[in-house]
């Protein structure tokens, strides 16, 4: 169930992280993939796509979104 992470998948977040004003289940597109998969760039839009956090998050820290079985 545990798919790998790519370039453009949307996530959620696992877990809050409260010195971003993030909280679980926020959801966000995967920009860049780093350091070979040990960490992503993930960044955080607004319902008019404006970008309101952009961080690097570990593969634990966050859930692959699916849209389809």
């Amino acid at each position: 169930m545990n798919k790998t992470v790519g370039l453009l998948d949307v996530v959620a977040l696992v877990n809050d992280i409260p010195q971003c004003n993030l909280c679980r289940g926020q959801v966000g597109t995967v920009v860049e993939v780093l350091a070979e998969g040990a960490a992503f760039e993930v960044e955080f839009a607004d319902q008019n796509g404006r970008t309101y956090e952009s961080l690097g998050l570990r593969p634990e820290q966050i859930m692959v979104l699916h849209f389809e079985p």
